[in-house]
């Protein structure tokens, strides 16, 4: 299992994804491996319609919620279907990442958190299959518009080393 997720007991949203959140557009969210929903709610609470998706069954209120294993080498669950806003927070499958950036609608942002090499002096995850290198999200990413990057230590919600990414799909014109 390539996949990873980090302290999904975490209720309040990532500091982060609510940066970023202002800046989304009207249209529908996609919260990817959204374990408790912390970030589908604030986004329901900010108006949008939002599709949840975890392995792990959830209840949502107000969420368009799929249960499905992103990993276990099925279709895509949602084909077709565009997001003006893609989140993912302490979760790695890097084979989404070239479907993600394809999920985007036009002007849509992709607001990413996980874990990266270093973290493994802190706990878990430690194993190097689901920790980012150096700038991996930045190479991931490099065809959309990068609007901020961050990488490095933190102390909260707890010590870790991680990386973070905004970025847009250009829109059309």
């Amino acid at each position: 299992m390539e996949g990873a997720r980090g302290d999904a007991g975490a209720l309040s949203p990532s500091p982060w994804v609510r940066r970023w959140a202002p800046r989304v557009a009207a249209g529908t969210v996609l919260d990817l491996a959204c374990g408790g929903g912390r970030h589908a709610r604030l986004f329901i609470g900010q108006g949008r319609q939002v599709v949840a998706l975890d392995r792990e069954a959830q209840d949502i209120s107000g969420a368009r919620f799929i249960q499905v294993d992103l990993e276990d080498g099925r279709p895509w669950p949602l084909p077709g279907e565009c997001f003006q806003a893609i989140v993912v927070t302490n979760y790695l499958h890097r084979p989404l990442f070239p479907r993600l950036a394809e999920a985007l609608a036009p002007g849509g942002l992709l607001i990413y958190e996980t874990f990266m090499q270093g973290n493994e002096r802190h706990g878990q995850p430690s194993n190097p299959d689901f920790l980012l290198r150096p700038g991996e999200l930045l190479e991931a990413f490099r065809g959309l518009a990068i609007l901020g990057f961050e990488e490095g230590s933190v102390t909260m919600p707890k010590p870790s080393v991680i990386q973070r990414l905004c970025a847009a799909r250009a829109a059309k014109g």
